[in-house]
Order: structure tokens, then C-alpha cells, then sequence
């Protein structure tokens, strides 16, 4: 289906021919892995669910950047081709360069909704999961699991990557499939969010399985060990591995070690594990935080703070460490502690450290982080970076009516401001009978895809804008009701018939043709060349039956 282009995954970019040498002298530097001496020690003499679970121990707990807005700032460090601006976007061939992020979306590769949404948790900001990603294959890419999409069963496709029915999903409507150069990179981030966020409770089981192990479906560790497989680790996810380790201070162990997958859900399983590529010296060694590393706040408004936390590991480390914040905008930085005891360093969980940025000034503003003793040769310098603006003055959205409505979900529209924002926050009221659920979720783009409603009976939403933390004031507010009709098992597009007084309204995918109308004799009622989501037409009191030439399974419709 797709041409294979391993193993260097950057030649079907041919403006990156010319830097395709330099680039490979910074990839044979870093061919090794700047991997910590002792890192991986604690997964040793372990095997299965006992080594994922070591591994668990090891990269769950790590540095989180410092707010979902910052995101765009740190992919300047991990998603720009070397020599380049331009962002690079494993879901399209679209040219987008940074600093703006203008086009793209900040996506989630592994679905914030098969955790639940919440935005309070690490894995909501974890970088090895999060990729910049063009908007329309984002919003085509929705939650659909990973998978192969079957010949002729496309129905996104932008020679990059497709979304259409597959081969095995899960039971989702549609999967998303990378082309075969990132089919190993999607499958190597899989691996490493179901091992970090083993502890989680996922809404959603496409793919994913409640439990430490093996925390995949059967169908889902096949497709991903082929791809796995297919298409080995290359210089990029290097790269970018190193990248994230000097923001989080956790690294991908799939990338370091890709035998970790064969050991743990592959043809190793049952075999105890060791490493032997870089054996600890024994010496006191701090995994993280590490030299060198930045932790950039972001933008504020002034009068508002923003938190970053530093996580602290590694092994032999002795008596106490000291912080010290220091030299340029050193008032506007904090620090939660200014001792931490090498016991909690060397502890299995770690132990972390509060930074809070809060300046009283417009502008940018940097300060350095020291960090002494404990054991160690010298001191950890982290450079503090922050960025103040005026408050802004945001205006009230207006929420329009919600389209391509399935008994399964549907698109919640509103007005795009004239002010730059961050992102929009939809809030959800779920009624079921008598019960009502309030959820909210972060949009990127002004029609966002919203699922789970099969569980209710109907939501009413509304929606606000969000700048620099600040919220505009809550939109007017859109009823969304189940449809009428029944949606076809087997459908190529969702089709449905909503009955209201006076009117009957389609609600479908686009533009479909065809649509016929009959009674309960078989006897045709009505016919029309061509329907659109929102179309209106009348009958007379009965039962009816429709279809159209793409969804030819007949939808119910009664008309009272």
C-alpha cells in the first residue's frame, strides 16, 4: 500500500538532500545514545510483566513541561528538521516552518480519550506521545486507532497518511495508518505510553487493555511488533529521544533498546534481560535532571504564575543537594525547596522540585538553576526561560449548530475570534435520563470531533477561548439530540434522519447522492438527486425507510 522508504526517513523530502551529510555526521555522534551511565541498571534480571514494570518504575516519573500552550516552544527542539525551519510533521508534507505554529495542531499520537481526557495528568503533556501535526489530517486522524487501512477503504488520504476502514480496529468506525517511514516511530511511542502510563485506567480499549501487563490487545501487539519490526529505529527518533531526555529527563527505552519489545511482548518473552552496552561505574550519577537542560515557561500574562516541575533520580548519589536561582531575572523564579536529600534522589520513585515563574514585568526574562553536592564532580546548571505579555482582552464565541451528528458522536462548530488564541474549551453537559455529566474538553481547531456520545441521551455544549491562561466567557449554548433514525451496520458514510415537528433534517458525511425514501409497502415515497448535512424535507405522518447510494442500508424514520 504505501512504498517503503526505510531505512533513512528523511530521503523522500528531496529539499533535504543537500543537508542529508551533515545531518548524518550529527547522527553517527549520537548512533551510541547518550544514555546515563547506570540508567537502565534497575531493569536487569527481569523478564515480562516484571520488566515492564521495572521499566514503569523508571520512566514514569520524570520532568513535565510546563503548560499545553508551551508545547509549540519545545517542538522547536524536537520536530524541526536539522539545518531547517521547517517543523517536521509526521502526518503530512505540507511546508510549515517555525517559529509559527500556524496549520498544525499540537497532536495526540496515543488519543487523549482512551485515558479519559483528563488534562491533569503527565501523559496529557508528555512529549513522546505529542508530535505538531497538520490540522486536517488531525481532525481526520480523530481517536481512530492505529491499523491498515483495506484497499478502497480510504477516505482521508494525503500520501503521507490514511484514514479509512482496516484490516482489524478494535471495533472503531476507522484506523489511522502512517506511511511506512513512521510506522516504526507510531509503533516505538505506543510501546512506550502503554510501559509509562501502565497504571492508568483507559475509557477506551481499541487497542489498549486495563492492566500492567501486557496493556495491549492481542491484535494491537501483533501490529505493532510488525511494524516495530518493518521499520527499525532511526537517526530521527535518536534525535528527538535525546531532545525530549533534556526537557523530561526520561527517555523512550524502545528507542535506546529496541530488543526491550521482543522481551517483553515478542520472541524473547520469558527471557530475563541485561544490559550490558554501558554497565554502571558505581559511581554517584544523577539521571536527572541533566546538564544543560532548559526549562522554558512559556508565555504569561501578567499576573499570572506558571509552574514547571524538576524530577530528581539517580544512583549512589550522597548527603544533600543545594539550589540556587541566580543571575538575570532571578526574582521572578522560585523554587519549591532549596535542599533536597540525596535518599530521595536515590529512592525508586525519586523525588521532585516546584519551579514557579512569576513576573511583575512585561518581557523575556532568563535565570539559571544551580544545583550542587550530593555526591557529585562540579555542578548541574538549568537555564530558566519565560516570556510576560499583557493581559488579553478575549471576546464570546458563538457556537453554532452541531454537525455530522451519529449515534456515536458528531462536530461541534463555533466562530473563529479575531484574536490570537491558544486553543478553545468545549464544555459538554451529558444528560442520560434524569443524570447529567459535565466534561470539558481542549479543542484545537474551530470543529472539533466529539465522541462518547452513544453513552447519552443528549449534550448540550458551549465553548471558550483560552490565551495565556486567561478563559473568554462562556458562548450560547447548542442542544445535540441521538438521531432519529438508525444508523446502518456497514455504512461506508454515517447517515441519520432527525424527526422534529414540521421537518425532517439529514444529518450525514458530506454530500450524498441518491436519497430515496420509501413506506412500509416498498412503495417509493420520494426521491432526491443529492442531500447535505442539514438538509430539510416534509411527509406526511408513518413509518419510512431511507437510503442513499452510499449509505444503502435503510435508516427508520417515524413521522408523528
Amino acid at each position: 500500500m504505501w512504498a517503503y522508504k526505510h531505512p533513512m526517513k528523511i530521503m523522500n523530502h528531496r529539499y533535504l538532500k543537500s543537508i542529508l551529510a551533515p545531518f548524518a555526521l550529527i547522527c553517527a555522534f549520537f548512533a551510541a545514545a547518550d544514555i546515563p551511565s547506570g540508567y537502565y541498571s534497575s531493569i536487569n534480571g527481569k523478564a515480562e510483566a516484571e520488566l515492564k514494570t521495572a521499566l514503569f518504575n523508571l520512566i514514569n516519573p520524570h520532568s513535565q513541561v510546563s503548560s499545553y500552550t508551551a508545547l509549540p516552544t519545545y517542538f522547536q527542539k524536537t520536530d524541526v528538521y536539522p539545518n531547517s525551519s521547517r517543523w517536521w510533521d509526521m502526518y503530512s508534507d505540507i511546508p510549515l516552518y517555525a517559529p509559527s505554529f500556524n496549520g498544525l495542531n499540537r497532536e495526540h499520537s496515543f488519543p487523549k480519550s482512551w485515558w479519559g481526557g483528563s488534562t491533569t495528568i503527565p501523559v496529557y503533556v508528555d512529549l513522546f506521545h505529542l508530535y505538531p501535526s497538520e490540522r486536517d489530517a488531525n481532525t481526520a486522524k480523530s481517536n481512530y486507532p492505529l491499523g491498515k487501512v483495506v484497499d478502497g477503504g480510504s477516505k482521508f488520504n494525503n500520501t503521507v497518511c490514511m484514514v479509512g476502514r482496516g484490516e482489524n480496529s478494535g471495533g472503531a468506525a476507522y484506523v489511522f495508518e502512517p506511511s511506512n517511514e513512521y510506522k516504526g516511530d507510531f509503533a516505538r511511542t505506543y510501546f512506550y505510553v502503554v510501559t509509562a502510563y501502565q497504571n492508568l485506567t483507559w475509557k477506551y480499549t481499541y487497542m489498549a487493555q486495563n492492566g500492567n501487563y501486557p496493556t495491549l490487545q492481542p491484535w494491537a501487539i501483533q501490529l505493532l511488533l510488525e511494524w516495530h519490526r518493518q521499520d527499525p529505529v532511526s537517526e530521527k527518533e535518536q534525535l528527538r529521544n535525546e531532545a525530549v531526555y533534556k526537557i523530561q529527563n526520561n527517555r523512550n527505552p524502545f528507542i535506546d533498546h529496541p530488543e526491550l519489545v521482543e522481551y517483553i511482548w515478542g520472541n524473547k518473552k520469558g527471557q530475563v534481560f541485561t544490559d550490558t552496552s554501558d554497565p554502571s561505574t558505581g559511581t554517584p550519577t544523577l539521571t536527572s535532571p541533566v546538564q544543560g537542560m532548559v526549562l522554558d515557561f512559556g508565555q504569561v500574562a501578567l499576573g499570572n504564575s506558571a509552574t514547571a516541575q524538576l524530577f530528581f533520580k539517580g544512583e549512589k548519589l550522597k548527603g544533600y543537594f543545594e539550589f540556587t536561582i541566580y543571575n538575570g531575572d532571578y526574582t521572578f523564579f522560585k523554587s519549591s525547596a532549596s535542599t533536597l536529600s540525596a535518599v530521595a534522589a536515590n529512592s525508586t520513585n525519586g523525588a521532585w522540585v516546584t519551579i514557579t515563574y512569576t513576573p511583575t514585568e512585561l518581557g523575556q526574562h532568563t535565570s539559571r538553576f544551580l544545583v550542587q553536592e550530593g555526591g557529585l564532580d562540579g555542578s548541574l546548571g538549568i537555564e530558566l526561560r519565560g516570556e510576560c505579555l499583557e493581559r488579553p482582552t478575549l471576546s464570546t464565541l458563538t457556537a453554532s449548530a452541531a454537525s455530522d451528528i451519529t449515534k456515536l458522536g458528531y462536530t461541534a462548530n463555533w466562530d473563529v475570534p479575531a484574536e490570537p488564541v491558544d486553543f478553545y474549551v468545549v464544555t459538554l453537559k451529558r444528560y442520560k435520563g434524569a443524570d447529567v455529566t459535565v466534561e470539558t474538553v481542549e479543542a484545537e481547531n474551530p470543529a472539533w470531533p466529539i465522541d462518547g456520545f452513544e453513552d447519552y441521551d443528549y449534550d448540550v455544549y458551549s465553548v471558550q477561548s483560552s490565551r495565556l491562561g486567561i478563559l473568554s466567557a462562556p458562548s450560547n449554548e447548542i442542544i445535540v439530540s441521538q438521531p432519529a433514525g438508525i444508523d446502518a451496520v456497514g455504512a461506508e458514510e454515517p447517515f441519520a434522519v432527525e424527526s422534529y415537528p414540521g421537518l425532517l433534517r439529514v444529518r450525514c458525511a458530506g454530500v450524498q447522492s441518491q436519497m430515496t425514501v420509501y413506506d412500509l409497502t416498498g412503495r417509493v415515497v420520494t426521491s432526491v438527486d443529492s442531500v447535505y448535512d442539514g438538509y430539510e424535507f416534509t411527509l406526511p405522518a408513518g413509518v419510512y425507510f431511507v437510503r442513499t447510494a452510499t449509505h444503502f442500508s435503510p435508516v427508520k424514520v417515524i413521522v408523528r
